[in-house]
């Protein structure tokens, strides 16, 4: 079962895709019918000519489509994101019969998609095959990218240290000359290159304190990384510096313990050397 949130991100994401490009919300609102696999909707959705099958949704997805536009009708008011949240909501509270005809359509959906899949790889040459699978693994690093980023979002990671140039953008962003964001940037880059070095030095020198923030702000995160066990999560400097600490540690033990054992061997000479003398003055005497 996912999780609610995963719900309402999954069905906002797949919503847009879907209907920015094939609009077929007044379809499935009129006819509820996206439960069997055969309406176009779910069609256009499995299958694409020009390319490899799509894989088919699962049950949440496809009461979601099928509420979304009746959502709409009975709230027009709402947001898009609260529109699939209270769908959420409601798909939560289905019971295990209602939910049914979703799940059964769902599996229908995928036994289909194998067979096409099947029969667009047995399509492919041995140079389309290689570039289906070089497309996959770039989309495979791509999510996982993706993922970390939002993973290390959340556990609080420091933004990294800006540019003279970036910090000058920010500032005069508002008023720069241009109608569109590119055409702003196009001007904002002109006017720094115009700029006289000691009006340049003015932001070089607020890029620096912020290297600084930037450096303290690291220290104190990859620490708290350690305490919670995300070693994993640590630059690789970071990690050569703790591993140099270690072996240094290391080393000292070592040291420490021979010059210890060196002493006790020592003391023991001495002592024993100093019994013989007692004893041979003993005998003398």
């Amino acid at each position: 079962m996912m999780a609610p949130s995963s719900l309402v991100s999954a069905a906002a994401s797949l919503w847009a895709k879907c209907f920015s490009v094939f609009s077929c919300t007044t379809t499935v609102a009129r006819t509820n019918s996206f439960l069997p696999t055969s309406s176009i909707c779910a069609k256009w959705l499995s299958t694409v000519a020009s390319g490899p099958p799509k894989r088919p949704l699962n049950a949440y997805m496809r009461y979601v489509l099928q509420q979304q536009p009746i959502m709409v009708r009975l709230h027009p008011e709402i947001k898009s994101v609260d529109v699939i949240r209270k769908i959420a909501q409601q798909w939560r509270t289905l019971s295990p019969e209602q939910k049914k005809p979703f799940e059964e359509a769902s599996v229908k959906a995928r036994e289909q998609f194998k067979v096409d899949f099947q029969h667009y790889m047995a399509q492919l040459t041995p140079a389309q095959e290689k570039q289906q699978a070089l497309d996959k693994k770039q989309r495979l690093a791509k999510r996982k990218a993706i993922r970390k980023k939002r993973e290390l979002t959340s556990l609080g990671k420091p933004k990294r240290p800006r540019s003279p140039f970036n910090i000058y953008m920010s500032e005069h962003f508002e008023e720069a000359r241009g109608a569109t964001t590119q055409a702003k940037m196009k001007s904002l880059m002109q006017d720094w290159r115009n700029l006289f070095s000691h009006q340049k030095q003015v932001y070089t020198q607020l890029a620096e304190d912020d290297k600084i923030r930037y450096k303290n702000e690291m220290k104190s995160w990859e620490e708290h990384m350690v305490e919670i066990g995300r070693d994993d999560l640590l630059r690789e400097q970071t990690l050569s510096r703790r591993s140099r600490k270690t072996t240094t540690k290391a080393k000292k033990k070592v040291v420490k313990g021979a010059t210890g054992k060196a002493k006790t061997t020592k003391k023991k000479t001495t002592s024993s050397s100093t019994t013989s003398k007692t004893a041979k003055t003993s005998k003398k005497t």
